[in-house]
């Protein structure tokens, strides 16, 4: 009896491996490849956004509508003080929409600096709650896309800012607002950099002087 000797073909063998070696090399590479190409996405959207944040928050969305504020004269002539003082507030172009509630107001003059979250009572300053409601300051909706206006100043709005003084002389025993004073008002909203006054009061006061 004859044994039969099969000769493997060597050839054949050697072919097959490269092919699934080449095969997992090319899903290796292409896996790669796709987790690569994510992390320049991610990263590319990443730079993004921090550049998005960077300029809101350098950039005010806030800008003073017209040139003047308004002083309402508590006295007047030469002597006098103010009581009040309120201006005009629109978005810039391209801003982004400010929620007055979350806004910050500072006021300087003389040697007195105050710092009024929205809301402030004169009360929340003395401690008496129920004499002291009088808010330091306030807004309201002149052009508004609502009716009636709400806490959120959006394109092709006008928002009016009151300060009253007077509240504030209540509640911190500060002077008045005199004639000749600078004035630097500064309004700061939650993001982005503070729309920044700098007036100086005439050397005499009308009942409602602008400057």
């Amino acid at each position: 009896m004859h044994r039969v000797w099969k000769k493997m073909n060597r050839k054949g063998f050697t072919g097959l491996e490269a092919a699934i070696v080449l095969i997992a090399f090319v899903t290796v590479a292409a896996v790669f490849s796709y987790v690569m190409l994510g992390a320049g996405f991610y990263t590319a959207q990443k730079g993004k956004q921090s550049v998005d944040t960077g300029v809101k928050q350098a950039s005010s969305s806030l800008e003073l509508d017209g040139q003047y504020i308004y002083l309402d004269a508590n006295k007047t002539g030469s002597d006098g003080d103010v009581e009040k003082i309120f201006f005009y507030v629109t978005l810039s172009a391209g801003g982004t929409p400010v929620d007055l509630n979350q806004t910050v107001l500072s006021v300087r003059y003389q040697n007195y600096f105050v710092q009024i979250p929205y809301g402030t009572t004169v009360g929340d300053i003395t401690g008496d709650t129920t004499n002291g409601t009088s808010q330091l300051w306030e807004y309201e909706g002149v052009v508004a896309l609502e009716n009636p206006a709400d806490n959120l100043l959006e394109k092709n709005e006008k928002y009016k800012i009151t300060i009253n003084m007077t509240a504030i002389k209540e509640a911190y025993g500060y002077n008045l607002p005199q004639t000749n004073d600078y004035i630097t008002i500064e309004l700061k909203p939650s993001v982005g950099a503070p729309l920044i006054i700098n007036k100086q009061a005439p050397p005499s006061l009308t009942e409602l002087t602008w400057v």
